[in-house]
């Protein structure tokens, strides 16, 4: 009887060093993220059981005086859903859908280009500490581009 007990405990202690381990793994990304053009910064957070971005902060937030919106904070005017156009560019969600895949990748999720209104699917990986890599696709990852956000 007390081996079949502590063969449980064991066997709890186990699992749950096998699912903080994991979780630890993939909340790696989590944090403020400078964009590879170094013109916005991208909060990435847990979201249930997926991960999410939300755009945190803007080199220039608003639109320049040459531009017919001149001053006025920079909304989502690209988006091809009219009724998503006038939504701050500020606190835009940019990245959906990401499960961790283990080994320092994200995938199955989503990129949004607010500059061109598009939505791309995408794959991100872990480099290091201060490094991610994402890559937008259309279809297939080969068929793509690669930026490098730093923390």
């Amino acid at each position: 009887m007390k081996t079949s007990i502590l063969t449980l405990v064991i066997l709890f202690s186990l699992v749950q060093v096998t699912l903080h381990a994991e979780t630890g793994d993939a909340h790696a990304i989590v944090g403020t993220w400078l964009t590879g053009d170094k013109t916005s910064r991208v909060e990435i957070k847990p979201c249930g059981d997926e991960y999410c971005g939300t755009i945190v902060w803007l080199e220039e937030p608003a639109y320049p005086a040459d531009d017919e919106m001149a001053g006025e904070p920079k909304v989502d005017r690209n988006n091809p859903n009219e009724s998503l156009q006038g939504r701050p560019i500020l606190g835009l969600p940019m990245l959906e859908g990401f499960h961790y895949a283990g080994d320092g990748v994200w995938k199955d999720g989503t990129i949004y280009d607010p500059r061109n209104g598009k939505t791309y699917s995408c794959k991100m990986t872990l480099v290091d500490d201060k490094t991610l890599k994402v890559r937008g696709y259309i279809g297939f990852s080969l068929i793509g581009r690669t930026t490098v956000w730093t923390r």
